[in-house]
């Protein structure tokens, strides 16, 4: 059997130009990155703005586990499949972080024969993007400390400094450090933190912004301090926002690539639904929805993160409204929330499968609620039984919801066809009817607990004291408005990882709160989550390699 590298690496691509052309882009609207890879100009959202969009299909899971549930590989997959019945289609996925790459978790491209390509740029530097906020995020971190280094003309207050430094890399020993030690010369001594990139809010910015303009502006709108008297001090006080925005310039631009069956691809954006938004651009999802039919993306981790955020934050900021929700579970995924361990998980076990699917059922409730019909998409696994599919098709039409098995790891788009078949179904009813899950006038308490209860299925929430205080601040300085980003655990649809299946009888945890103003949001850290991942004990980073022709080895 072939790894997932494998298989990249011996298929064919396009040459990028002729991927382009195929979506009705031409060579003056590319900025090549050799010849497999391109960024779209700004000309081409003018070029496209006027035209009709096209329908929306958002590809979203149940809360993963460490049997796997292909949420990316089902986007690609179910891309392909629209391709081969006729369809012009395009979808649109976050980039990969580089801490995942080397962690445990795996890349951004898909998998089998569903991935995009070329896929070792893809996961490793790619074109940059990633390097570019790293930067931006840093410069404006440096020009924090060397303003309170050359007099401090803003009063700010070295405790009250809330934007932190980033990298992209999973670093634990970086979640909290002491900087400025070593005398005058060195800087202010202050307590810090890093982030790993795809939580910064300038990756959230980039995904948000509809353009450079609107990027620099909500640079200069990001709160970086307060000063001694408690008054907000923002990157526009430092003059930092032109500076940030030219890092920024080419980061911008929406990414263009194509699958292993050459459909384009429009990748733009960070992952992390977990500490994030975890969501790609708008930009890149309104150019899908341009240049395509059926644009189809994806929103990161389970539904209880992605997809909540998709529809409360990205679809608020960006007018978009989906009309049709794709929810990928796994056989073995639903067995591990039944209680059966990984190792266990190849047998069959109906009796846990129908103890696990109460986590199915807890997604499709909550998706329902924003109005948007769903699709099950069951990732297929060489162990999956027939009676064990048939349960869930049984399941899933006692509830009146559509389901169908996916072959594309094993099989690319000729795998998706049944996905693919009942997803058109869904958009030729045309019985969407979406809305938001709150509205932008209740208050920020509020938003949270409303997300705990009737998302996540919490009996209520604890705030802390200084969170408490935090959101009474941020409504006091105008910001009440805005929608929340819960920074939750993406194993449990709790803020414990250890309570599995549908969890009740709990309670969220709320114990930081921090405003995103630049972002246009306000980020609630919720249990034990943490912003900085650390490494595994055997790194995927042990794994990986380089041959002297320059190929890479180990990716997945």
């Amino acid at each position: 059997m072939l790894s997932d590298i494998e298989i990249a690496q011996s298929c064919t691509m396009k040459p990028i130009t002729e991927v382009a052309e195929a979506a009705g882009l031409n060579a003056d609207d590319l900025e090549l990155y050799g010849k497999y890879k391109a960024k779209l100009g700004a000309n081409v959202w003018k070029k496209l703005q006027d035209k009709k969009p096209g329908k929306l299909v958002l590809v979203t899971a149940i809360n993963p586990t460490p049997a796997g549930e292909g949420k990316t590989t089902t986007t690609v997959g179910l891309g392909q499949a629209l391709a081969k019945l006729g369809k012009n289609a395009v979808i649109a996925l976050r980039e990969p972080s580089l801490g995942p790459v080397f962690g445990v978790k795996g890349g951004a491209a898909g998998g089998g024969y569903a991935q995009v390509v070329p896929m070792e740029d893809i996961n490793l530097h790619f074109t940059g993007d990633m390097h570019a906020i790293t930067a931006a995020n840093n410069l404006l971190c440096a020009m924090i400390d060397n303003h309170m280094q050359q007099g401090n003309l803003l009063n700010i207050d070295p405790r009250r400094v809330i934007f932190t430094r980033v990298m992209d890399m999973n670093d634990r020993s970086l979640r909290n450090i002491t900087i400025g030690l070593g005398g005058k010369a060195n800087g202010v001594p202050r307590e810090d933190h890093f982030m790993i990139t795809v939580a910064s809010e300038i990756m959230a910015i980039l995904c948000l912004a509809s353009d450079l303009a609107d990027l620099k502006e909500r640079f200069g709108n990001i709160l970086v301090a307060y000063s001694y008297a408690g008054k907000p001090i923002y990157a526009k006080d430092l003059r930092a926002e032109g500076a940030m925005a030219a890092l920024m310039r080419d980061a911008i631009k929406p990414n263009l690539v194509q699958t292993l069956e050459g459909t384009p691809c429009l990748m733009h954006g960070g992952p992390f639904a977990n500490i994030a938004h975890g969501c790609n651009s708008v930009q890149a999802t309104g150019l899908a929805l341009r240049l395509a039919d059926i644009a189809v993306t994806e929103a990161g981790f389970g539904a209880d993160l992605g997809a909540e955020k998709f529809m409360d934050i990205k679809c608020r900021k960006a007018g978009l409204a989906p009309d049709c929700i794709v929810i990928v579970a796994t056989v073995r995924a639903l067995k591990y929330n039944g209680g059966v361990p990984k190792a266990e998980l190849n047998a069959p076990n109906p009796a846990a499968l129908e103890r696990g699917i109460c986590n199915l059922d807890a997604h499709l409730d909550n998706m329902q609620k924003f109005g948007v019909p769903v699709v099950v998409a069951v990732n297929a696994f060489p162990t999956d039984t027939e009676e064990e599919m048939d349960f869930i098709r049984d399941h899933c039409a006692g509830r009146g919801v559509r389901v169908a098995l996916s072959e594309v790891f094993a099989k690319g788009g000729e795998g998706g066809r049944e996905l693919a078949e009942q997803v058109l179904a869904v958009l030729d009813e045309g019985k969407a009817d979406f809305h938001m899950l709150y509205e932008d006038s209740l208050p920020l308490e509020d938003k949270i607990r409303k997300i705990a209860k009737e998302i996540y299925g919490a009996l209520g929430v604890t705030i802390a004291p200084a969170a408490h205080k935090e959101l009474q601040n941020i409504t006091e300085m105008g910001y009440g408005d805005l929608p929340v980003c819960i920074a939750k655990t993406q194993y449990s649809l709790s803020d414990d990882p250890a309570l599995l299946g549908r969890p009740s009888e709990f309670v969220v945890n709320v114990r930081a709160v921090r405003l995103a103003a630049g972002a246009g949001f306000v980020v609630v850290e919720t249990g034990a989550i943490m912003t900085m991942p650390g490494l595994p004990k055997i790194p995927a980073a042990e794994k990986i390699d380089v041959c002297a022709d320059g190929k890479i080895t180990g990716l997945f």
